[in-house]
């Protein structure tokens, strides 16, 4: 028998602790979504929770988990009788793979079997089983966007609906959703964020007591697990009791008006999009309150609520690294309290869960840190630190065109391509704020992963045709079923106005949408291209080319190129922001390897059609062309040959050598003048400035 890692004895993350506990008295919270690096119990404190459930009765036989006392009217194994046979299981935790399919996940109904014998035959799915327990989802972000979608409606409204050709199935699908993520393997779109009821950065603590103590622990559990287990047990089963004392108490608590306008108040001061935040946040209070055994929220409910609920919602942009400000919460807090002050320890209050003294609380620098960075603020201007500068100036911004400080940049280069220091010294130029771009596609038909960049056969979409099935029918195409079926009614004697249908009848329809690319920018970061000041226009493209990507569910990697050698400072990847953060920090100068940019960019793409080969690649070269280093350009670019690519010609001035062109012809690949991302660029700067005036 499998012994789970005790609750109680996970080491820190009290933040993640509250947050589970809360949505463990109250499902309204709405779930929880852990962000995190790797190797940080993520995994291990939700499995945990699990066992810490109360187990539930349900009907005697169900499937569907339904409660005796008050039974799904609309229940597929139904209809029960209220009081009838029961019997006691224990709280669910149903784990959804990555890979799983939406039949897995909300279940399917045996369509063959619905046409053919008009049978309404049904297979519960993953939903079904976690009603009334745990779903966990283990790195979330990598889902399909439909699949989360189903998710995360079926968590918000309590029920699953499966919809197949006139045939229809609902259940009941109450939960506590909890899903894992690491930010850089890829984010969540900001709106699927805000689904999530709470959310929590997880970080390892860098206290040595402490990891040292995560260890201990560790190694005693592999060692003996139920030896570990039982001298954990009397922790354990207190915690149950106060989460089964907590569940009965919320009925009771109260929300004052003022608790719910300070609320109100506080979110409208965050500026959070909709009224989600507000209700999250109120039912986080109560179930806090109700926690702490509090019959009415107080201030420090809200606080611990707000800390909670609100991070992941301010996120605009998918640059943006989620946090919160927690002395403007302060202020928001005192600004609208009748009376009290937030507690002062400054913290959620008491949702530290039973057990013996755990050290230090773990440090919140990399918190601090990560709010102070620059390179994560999307939209200002980032300029080079002079500890990054040993020329000693900064970088102009893209406002700057002229006047001393450019005269001063342009004293400073040195060499022939203008784009080093004296003494060694390098550039790194400023970043607009990203806009939009045109349409980049992969040419034809594939059959990759969703997304909405190029054409592709995938089971979601419109429907294009019909073809005979390879195997069980799915998604069957009724209109071309009768239509194959029709002319054999007589042969097959249908008498009445029934229409018989056989399997061989069976049609399937086949569909056409969109999916994801992996999108490779090789990026030309040489003198040749600082010397005319391009680089925060060619920076601020990519930055735009980056956003599209995100918006459009690609893979992104990064290779840039300059003095001698290329770099992939971005394996493919899902995360843009870890790109834009590498992009922003991106110096330039020294000579132009062209050739050694191909020529790795070919590497990385070999390797990517082994890794992931149904995606199709988008190769985006950004460079003027020139190629002032040792290497074959030509055979470079050979592999490269037949591979769907933009090259972004970067030249400009009044006499052009139309090298990108040429680069272009050798890749067989699209040409887009810069000034096509640029212009957009230059136009809603003008449209901002006109505001300004």
């Amino acid at each position: 028998m499998n012994v789970a890692y005790p609750f109680s004895a996970v080491v820190g993350l009290d933040d993640l602790k509250l947050a589970l506990l809360l949505n463990a008295v109250s499902p309204r919270v709405g779930g929880v979504l852990v962000r995190g690096e790797k190797g940080t119990a993520k995994s291990t404190i939700v499995r945990a929770l699990a066992g810490q459930l109360p187990a539930v009765d349900t009907v005697a036989g169900c499937r569907f988990a339904c409660d005796p006392a008050a039974p799904d009217p609309s229940c597929p194994d139904g209809p029960h009788e209220p009081g009838g046979p029961a019997e006691r299981r224990p709280s669910a935790l149903v784990e959804l793979p990555v890979g799983a399919s939406e039949d897995r996940l909300a279940g399917s109904l045996d369509v063959e079997r619905a046409l053919t014998e008009g049978v309404k035959a049904f297979e519960p799915g993953l939903l079904a089983a976690a009603h009334r327990g745990v779903l966990y989802v283990d790195e979330v972000n990598l889902l399909h966007d439909h699949l989360v979608d189903l998710l995360l409606d079926a968590a918000a409204l309590g029920t699953c609906y499966v919809e197949r050709e006139s045939v229809s199935v609902r259940h009941a699908a109450r939960f506590l959703l909890v899903g894992t993520m690491n930010p850089e393997e890829g984010e969540l779109r900001p709106q699927l964020l805000d689904r999530f009821g709470l959310t929590v950065e997880v970080r390892a603590s860098r206290d040595p007591r402490e990891r040292a103590e995560v260890v201990r622990r560790r190694l005693a559990f592999e060692a003996d697990p139920a030896a570990f287990a039982a001298r954990w047990r009397d922790a354990e089963a207190g915690l149950a009791q106060r989460i089964a004392a907590a569940r009965e108490r919320l009925a009771g608590v109260a929300l004052p008006d003022e608790r719910l306008e300070q609320i109100a108040a506080v979110c409208a001061g965050f500026e959070v999009d909709g009224l989600r935040a507000d209700l999250v946040t109120a039912n986080a209070a109560l179930a806090h309150a109700a926690w702490q055994g509090r019959a009415e929220v107080a201030a420090e409910d809200v606080r611990a609520a707000a800390r909670l609920s609100l991070p992941h919602r301010r996120r605009r942009d998918p640059f943006d690294a989620p946090g919160l400000d927690e002395s403007l919460l302060d202020e928001l807090l005192d600004s609208t309290s009748p009376g009290d002050a937030p507690p002062p320890d400054g913290g959620g209050g008491g949702g530290k869960t039973p057990g013996p003294p755990q050290g230090p609380a773990p440090s919140r620098e990399a918190d601090s840190e990560q709010d102070a960075d620059p390179s994560q603020d999307t939209g200002r201007e980032q300029k080079a630190s002079p500890s990054q500068d040993a020329g000693g100036s900064q970088a102009a911004g893209p406002e700057q065109d002229g006047g001393p400080a450019r005269d001063a940049e342009r004293s400073m280069d040195a060499g022939p391509e203008g784009g080093e220091r004296p003494g060694g010294g390098e550039r790194v130029a400023a970043v607009a704020a990203p806009h939009a771009v045109p349409l980049l596609e992969v040419p034809g038909v594939g059959e990759g992963s969703a997304g909405r960049r190029s054409r592709s056969r995938t089971a979601r979409g419109r429907v294009t045709g019909a073809r005979r099935p390879a195997a069980k029918v799915r998604d069957p195409h009724v209109v071309a079923t009768l239509l194959a079926a029709a002319p054999r009614q007589r042969e097959r004697g249908r008498r009445g106005a029934g229409l018989v249908l056989r399997r061989d009848d069976l049609r399937e329809a086949v569909r056409e949408g969109r999916e994801g690319n992996l999108v490779l920018f090789v990026v030309d970061a040489s003198g040749s291209m600082a010397a005319r000041r391009r680089m925060t226009t060619v920076k601020t493209a990519v930055l735009s080319l980056l956003l599209d990507a995100y918006q459009r569910r690609d893979k992104v990697g990064l290779i840039t190129f300059r003095g001698r050698t290329a770099d992939l400072v971005l394996p493919p990847t899902s995360s843009v922001e870890a790109g834009a953060a590498r992009l922003r920090a991106l110096a330039t100068g020294g000579r132009t390897p062209l050739a050694a940019g191909l020529a790795r960019a070919a590497e990385v793409l070999r390797a990517e059609r082994l890794r992931d080969p149904a995606r199709r690649p988008l190769l985006v070269v950004v460079t003027d062309g020139r190629a002032t280093a040792a290497g074959d350009v030509d055979r470079a670019a050979g592999p490269l040959a037949g591979t769907a690519g933009i090259v972004v010609d970067c030249e400009d001035g009044p006499v052009r050598l139309g090298l990108a062109g040429r680069l272009a012809a050798r890749l067989g690949a699209r040409l887009v003048p810069l000034g096509d991302l640029d212009g957009i660029v230059r136009a809603h700067r003008g449209r901002e400035h006109g505001k300004a005036a």
